[in-house]
């Protein structure tokens, strides 16, 4: 994958000048932090010429590309499809990929910070591991008894829209990272996990439910949640979350699936 270069943005910059675009002064207040200089994070202001349509992403390149090469912070495929770029603008949780610097306010300090609930490395970059451990804790695969199939598992339209929902899942941490739950114990296994688990739960061609409920009815799992629907507004899928875990709630009480 090519990677974007300054003359690029400023090729696209000129190009909104020529058509028109109106270019406003954008400011990025960026949390930053670098262990290996200070062991306390600091605010840095960066101001950049943007146009409003542009992305929260972009302007973090401009940055990083024309003004401080040090500024570290994921990205990947940059159309909210990966993941990577979950970050809290503005407060909330969110992709820079997906959040256009008009729907942020441009005209105050756009604030931009690491996601809470997990250890931060290195400005916007947070240690995953505790995250994609407990989805991999979840089992989040099917499983099935018996011989090998000799053709694919069949399953009804129905039967699939049952859990078409939680499929949607891009594991960027965004609704984990926004429970209140979550920031106070780590050790809860957190929305994305049981989202996850959930889809194979109700997927009719798959036999380890009752697995996969007896690891959530620990301490650590769904019965932490108090329904605050901070993991369903933080989305960016627009999952709902809050549903899927009450449902495996329901299926562990009935132990209907």
């Amino acid at each position: 994958m090519s990677t974007p270069t300054v003359e690029k943005h400023s090729a696209a910059l000129d190009a909104a000048e020529a058509d028109g675009t109106q270019l406003i002064t954008v400011t990025l207040r960026i949390r930053r932090f670098n262990p290996e200089e200070h062991p306390d994070p600091v605010w840095v202001d960066y101001q950049l010429q943007m146009d409003p349509k542009e992305r929260v992403l972009d302007a973090l390149n401009k940055v990083k590309w024309e003004q401080d090469g040090t500024l570290t912070y994921r990205r990947s495929c940059a159309h909210g499809i990966c993941g990577s770029d979950a970050m809290r603008i503005n407060g909330r949780n969110r992709l820079a990929c997906k959040t256009l610097l008009k729907d942020v306010n441009p005209e105050k300090p756009i604030t931009i910070e690491a996601i809470k609930g997990l250890a931060v490395l290195k400005d916007l970059i947070v240690d995953m591991d505790p995250f994609f451990q407990a989805y991999k804790d979840v089992m989040p695969f099917l499983i099935t008894k018996g011989n090998e199939p000799t053709r694919e598992r069949l399953q009804s339209q129905e039967d699939r829209e049952r859990f078409d929902d939680t499929t949607k899942c891009i594991l960027c941490a965004a609704c984990t990272s926004s429970c209140p739950v979550f920031w106070n114990d780590g050790q809860y296994f957190g929305p994305a996990a049981i989202v996850n688990a959930h889809r194979f739960i109700f997927d009719s061609r798959d036999e380890g439910a009752e697995q996969r409920l007896e690891i959530l009815n620990d301490r650590d799992g769904v019965w932490r949640c108090r329904t605050t629907f901070n993991c369903s507004e933080a989305c960016p899928r627009g999952i709902e979350v809050t549903k899927a875990i009450q449902e495996v709630k329901r299926a562990l009480v009935t132990r209907r699936f």
